[in-house]
């Protein structure tokens, strides 16, 4: 299965020489200031020499965070790097997610279920893109976690393009009660991207934060 990685630092190299820009900036000034107010001290009244040395100091601070920022600059490019290189093992790797979107991949889609507890019973609708239900289906809760199948149809067994669907899971007592249930969803991982300083996985048309990557699917 194809995958891709992409980097996106333009953000964070715009931000950073923006902010070099402005540290320069200030800089230029600050030395301006400088020479002119040495240009025009006055012969008899001088410049006072502790006044001289923490305007020098000042002058040093500045030339110091202009050279820190290109050093963090360089730092950053680096950890994206490593951070993308560190996920390429996952392409192509079956993964669980936490998400409130599942991925229909080649007409199939799985959404991972705890065992009963409180919860005897799971309700699941799935959603498309303008919130209109296409599929809702009633899981009962056995006494370890298991996972639901979608096939890729709606309630009317006519199959859906592939992509990614809201997904809403709701528990229910053994009374009927509504409870709160957790519950994942299943997906092959098919890329991923660096964007905005945080990481994200593609699974088919869904995509995730890194962080909420909750379980390597071992292969069967």
């Amino acid at each position: 299965m194809s995958g891709s990685i992409t980097s996106t630092t333009a953000a964070a190299t715009s931000s950073a020489a923006s902010s070099n820009t402005r540290l320069a900036g200030d800089f230029n000034t600050f030395l301006t200031l400088l020479t002119t107010q040495l240009q025009n001290q006055s012969p008899t009244d001088p410049l006072d020499t502790n006044q001289m040395t923490n305007q020098l100091v000042q002058f040093a601070s500045v030339e110091q965070q202009i050279a820190m920022n290109q050093n963090l600059e360089s730092l950053i490019a680096l950890q994206q790097t490593a951070q993308l290189t560190a996920a390429a093992p996952l392409i192509g790797q079956r993964v669980e997610v936490e998400a409130d979107q599942v991925a229909l991949q080649n007409g199939s889609a799985e959404i991972r279920l705890p065992a009963a507890g409180t919860a005897r019973s799971a309700e699941i609708s799935i959603t498309d893109s303008s919130g209109r239900v296409v599929r809702r289906q009633t899981v009962t809760l056995g006494t370890a976690a298991s996972g639901w199948t979608w096939d890729g149809r709606n309630d009317a067994g006519t199959s859906v393009t592939d992509g990614a669907y809201g997904v809403q899971v709701t528990g229910r007592a053994e009374n009927g009660e509504q409870v709160a249930l957790s519950f994942t969803v299943a997906g092959t991982v098919t890329g991923a991207e660096r964007q905005d300083g945080a990481l994200t996985l593609s699974l088919g048309g869904l995509s995730v934060g890194f962080d909420k990557l909750r379980r390597l699917v071992p292969e069967t």
